[in-house]
């Protein structure tokens, strides 16, 4: 279930926190979900988007969280768990990373390439095919587009959405460059309270254990959650810094019954040393 920009308005705040900028695909996902008039905060990193969620400037925030090329993105497990925020729905969004400069150039006059860490790996191929072209990392595909427009600056070209080229007047030099061409990256709907979705419609969680260190821990857990029919669809690890060789582990389930969940988690809560529910909600299409 998707909630409309009007239902945002009975939250602490109105604004949905975004990465990046208008043009960006986080506000393509924004526009999915909250429609297109939805007010943004348009934030530049990840931790600054927390921000804003936890001293209520906004009501809910969107971030990226995995890309079936780049895979994971490690961090943002721990900004949601560290915050405490509750992820209330998913959305994948089919990705198209387009080589864009000031109009009149071609590929043979760009010597650099400005755009997000993510987006950059996700076109590894393509670079390897131009290896004269710097790479420059930035906070955000869209301002990259924006950057060079505002500057005026040649030689430069960024990586981005369609829509963040037309936004900012620069012309495509190379569409899809991306190293395969199904290339989605999933996004979570974050908020810092969960008291959206009736149980009846919920399908699918994310939730974080910590194991002792018996051998055999990890498989007994996942065993429990194949008995109560549950499907694994993620299981990420990370290291705990305060303890060196021990981690937490991150993972997403989904079921058909509400009533497996609970009884799975009701089990899983007794076997591990640490339990956190990090989302309940319905899955995303993909």
């Amino acid at each position: 279930m998707k909630i409309t920009a009007t239902e945002t308005a009975t939250t602490v705040a109105t604004k949905i926190a975004i990465q990046g900028i208008k043009g960006s695909f986080h506000h393509q996902v924004a526009g999915a979900w909250f429609g297109a008039d939805a007010p943004l905060d348009e934030c530049m990193s990840f931790p600054a988007l927390v921000q804003s969620l936890v001293t209520k400037a906004s009501g809910l925030g969107i971030m990226a969280l995995e890309n079936s090329i780049a895979g994971s993105i490690i961090p943002n497990y721990a900004l949601i768990d560290n915050n405490n925020l509750h992820i209330i729905g998913e959305h994948y969004l089919n990705i198209s990373m387009n080589l864009m400069a000031l109009p009149g150039q071609t590929l043979a006059d760009i010597t650099e390439i400005h755009s997000h860490p993510m987006a950059l790996l996700q076109c590894t191929n393509f670079f390897a095919q131009h290896p004269h072209i710097k790479l420059v990392e930035s906070a955000d595909t869209a301002e990259s587009a924006r950057y060079i427009r505002e500057n005026n600056i040649g030689g430069i070209a960024a990586i981005g959405s369609a829509m963040a080229a037309e936004m900012f007047g620069l012309a495509v030099l190379a569409e899809a460059i991306h190293n395969i061409k199904n290339n989605q990256t999933r996004f979570v709907i974050v908020k810092t309270q969960n008291n959206v979705l009736p149980i009846e419609e919920i399908d699918k969680a994310s939730v974080k254990f910590v194991l002792d260190d018996t051998p055999g821990s990890l498989a007994t857990v996942l065993n429990v959650m194949n008995n109560c029919k549950l499907n694994l669809t993620k299981i990420q690890s990370m290291p705990i810094a305060e303890t060196p060789f021990k981690y937490s582990f991150f993972v997403d389930v989904v079921f058909e019954k509400y009533k497996h969940y609970q009884k799975a988690k009701a089990i899983i809560e007794l076997m591990t040393t640490e339990f956190k529910v990090l989302g309940e909600y319905k899955k995303g299409q993909q």
